[in-house]
């Protein structure tokens, strides 16, 4: 049974802090592939991480100088 769009949006964000096993994997993936508003979310929730991670290590980088 294929996971509904809340658990999977729950699990990309877990996927970001933890390793997923492999069926959460497979399940995640099976989604992704038909859902295309799980894949934009996923794919904006990766890139505010990403945009999150690089603000706190210019913070750490600025810090570090002064």
């Amino acid at each position: 049974m294929m996971r509904s769009c809340k658990e999977v949006t729950r699990l990309v964000s877990q996927g970001e802090e933890r390793d997923l096993g492999f069926l959460e994997r497979v399940e995640l993936r099976m989604h992704l592939a038909a859902c295309r508003g799980c894949r934009n979310a996923s794919d904006q929730l990766r890139f505010l991480r990403r945009a999150a991670r690089s603000l706190q290590e210019e913070d750490e980088h600025t810090a570090g100088r002064a």
